[in-house]
């Protein structure tokens, strides 16, 4: 089980550690399972919470087995009250068990305010003078399960690891610390499945491994009926319901063509398969095809595509081979474990091209489902009730900016790379279907036209120019607009979701595709170029304050707050389209109304109705703009993106008018 986090300012160690405790209190034997926690940015704060929540854990996973525990993650569990019918000995434990929670967070929360209390120098030895990113290697073996037999007191293994980076190396974000966790794995207990998890993703159904594990093993007479188990991602609060409508249709549609999309938390692998494995290596039975034996399992050729680490290799071959793993202590693989977190040792290797999760994108889970779904493979698609995993997402405004700009610079990126869906359309085995469900999910260059159609309303108006046609075929167009609305909002309210719902969803996208997207296009534009490189920047993530009991609210249907529609404004360019595009209809319209339009010199005639309509619509789209422009402080558009947007406004003004 990976648990990856990279910032213990912008992902807050508690929050972390609630996933981990999630995933330890699985309902699964603890003999057969490890979570790495890979911490990328070196931090002895995320280490010595994961100290403290181990010995945690020792409490939480015995209280969450005893009882049947529902919800797995402690910040959750304990937003509800205890109920006052509740038996004795269940009420005694629940107490203790929350009182040495609130210890945790308080000891959490302390550390973080005071270095000296993160332990002794002994203890931290590893992380004096050390960087985010400048530091050797680090792994420590917070809590081993030795000797296990899968009882339900047990703590699965945990090991804390951070690998090396140095300034004048690309660490390829993410994708680079998967591998160095799959890598690392594979010496230590080197099981035949791997989950990762957001680090804010915490497992909502105590089942789940068991639910994925019976997709894996269930027989098939297809061998590459799946290479991995991917479960949609749910979410706790009230910003996500723009997501779930997508993952609700897209990923239940795309399931039944060659399977999911890899979504980057959530998801189930086989090691074999992400070791580069195809179909065509296997028997009917699922072993190793001779010819492949002959080719795989060569000591030269696994030593240039994995590494010049022999005992790397040997788990290779093991894994490969489908055998157990035979190791007795996590410590005996502690010195190999570190030579394969070096900066240089995937130098020459095929980690990243095809072996582990790929790079040149940085949405590494689409460039790595393309991958494997491209050798042939399958994948299989679980939407339980309730979800198997929960987490949250960033409210409206610069944040959720950032997020869709990284999401959307990665998607594009891979239309230039060696995954891209558009090359060898009929060559590899990536199904037709399935390839343009991977091109509907890169297209966020649609940003371009979505902008041009936010302006065109108000730049006919104002030019006194004909955007939409006359007559019968106006009422053709507006039948099929209108089809198109009912439809959409036909999807939300079959899935319980209200009218509201769906205003502000269509809302978002419209205000996504005109920023973050369009600056993801800049991005790539300059990637290209060789101008500059693009960079990942991480969410920042944020969670209840579960010790005062305040927590999402559970009293509407649609998840909606007393701040649901309320975006936070800054001084950054991703207000800057937004405010101008608002601006700019608001112009059209006020010409429009007191007839300042230009003569129309066209036989057809000039805008009317039609384009007033259509500049109206666009700034209902863009109501938080609206909103924005009469309010102050954090919800109030900045005098400085006010000023830059009045600025390009009137000139676009001047140039309806006057062209």
């Amino acid at each position: 089980m990976f648990v990856p986090t990279a910032d213990p300012v912008r992902e807050p160690p508690i929050i972390v550690m609630n996933t981990v405790l999630s995933l330890l209190a699985v309902n699964y034997p603890a003999n057969k399972l490890a979570c790495y926690v890979s911490d990328d940015g070196c931090s002895p704060l995320t280490y010595f919470s994961l100290k403290e929540a181990s010995k945690f854990a020792k409490i939480w996973v015995p209280f969450c087995k005893k009882y049947n525990v529902k919800v797995r993650a402690p910040f959750r569990y304990f937003l509800n009250p205890l109920a006052a019918t509740e038996d004795s000995e269940f009420s005694r434990d629940w107490e203790m068990t929350k009182m040495e929670y609130e210890k945790l967070c308080l000891k959490v929360e302390d550390a973080t305010g005071d270095s000296h209390l993160l332990g002794t120098e002994d203890e931290l030895e590893a992380f004096s003078n050390t960087k985010s990113n400048d530091h050797s290697t680090i792994i420590k073996v917070v809590w081993e399960n030795k000797g296990g037999v899968g009882d339900e007191k047990e703590v699965p293994h945990i090991v804390y690891i951070s690998r090396e980076k140095r300034p004048n190396y690309l660490h390829q974000y993410k994708a680079g610390a998967m591998n160095f966790l799959a890598r690392v794995s594979g010496l230590m207990t080197n099981a035949p499945y791997m989950l990762n998890v957001d680090c804010d993703m915490y497992a909502n159904e105590a089942d789940v491994v068991r639910q994925a594990m019976c997709i894996f093993l269930q027989g098939s007479p297809n061998p590459n009926h799946c290479a991995f188990v991917q479960f949609p991602q749910g979410f706790y609060d009230s910003n996500t319901i723009k997501l779930i409508i997508i993952k609700s249709y897209m990923g239940r549609g795309v399931a039944g063509i060659q399977g999911p999309i890899n979504l980057g938390s959530g998801c189930f692998h086989t090691r074999r398969v992400m070791y580069g494995l195809s179909p065509d290596n296997l028997e009917d039975n699922g072993s190793l095809s001779s010819v492949a034996t002959r080719e795989l399992l060569a000591e030269q050729s696994l030593l240039g595509e994995f590494g010049n680490s022999k005992e790397m290799v040997k788990s290779v071959v093991e894994a490969l081979q489908r055998k157990s793993n035979l190791q007795n202590t996590l410590a005996n693989s502690l010195e190999a474990a570190q030579e394969v977190g070096h900066c240089d040792y995937e130098y020459q290797t095929s980690w990243g091209k095809t072996i582990g999760w790929l790079y040149d994108s940085m949405s590494e889970d689409i460039n790595t489902s393309i991958g494997i779904h491209s050798r042939g493979w399958t994948s299989s698609y679980i939407s339980p009730d309730p979800p198997a995993f929960l987490g949250s997402m960033p409210p409206g405004g610069l944040e959720a900016m950032v997020q869709q700009r990284r999401w959307a610079t990665g998607s594009i990126e891979i239309l230039f790379n060696k995954q891209s869906p558009l090359r060898g359309m009929f060559c590899r085995k990536l199904r037709f279907r399935q390839r343009f469900a991977y091109l509907c999910v890169s297209m966020c260059v649609r940003s371009i036209p979505e902008l041009f159609y936010c302006l065109l309303p108000a730049y006919c108006l104002l030019h006194n120019s004909a955007l939409f046609p006359k007559g019968l075929c106006l009422g053709i167009t507006m039948l099929l607009v209108g089809m198109h609305c009912l439809y959409t909002l036909w999807e939300f309210m079959s899935l319980g979701h209200s009218i509201q719902s769906w205003y502000v969803s269509q809302s978002f996208w419209r205000i996504i595709a005109t920023s973050s997207w369009l600056f993801s296009i800049f991005d790539i534009i300059l990637k290209l170029l060789g101008i500059s490189k693009t960079v990942f920047i991480v969410t920042k993530k944020t969670m209840p304050q579960t010790m005062s009991g305040i927590g999402p609210s559970q009293r509407d249907d649609d998840g909606l707050n007393s701040n649901s529609g309320k975006t936070e404004f800054s001084g950054t360019l991703y207000f800057l389209p937004g405010t101008f595009i608002v601006l700019v209809n608001l112009a059209a319209l006020a010409g429009f109304l007191v007839g300042l339009q230009r003569s129309s010199y066209s036989h057809g005639g000039g805008s009317g109705l039609g384009e007033a309509c259509g500049c109206i619509l666009v700034v209902m789209l863009f109501f938080p703009f609206l909103k924005g422009l009469f309010k102050n402080g954090k919800y109030g558009i900045p005098l400085s993106t006010l000023s830059k947007a009045g600025f390009l406004a009137v000139s676009f003004v001047v140039f309806s008018v006057g062209n």
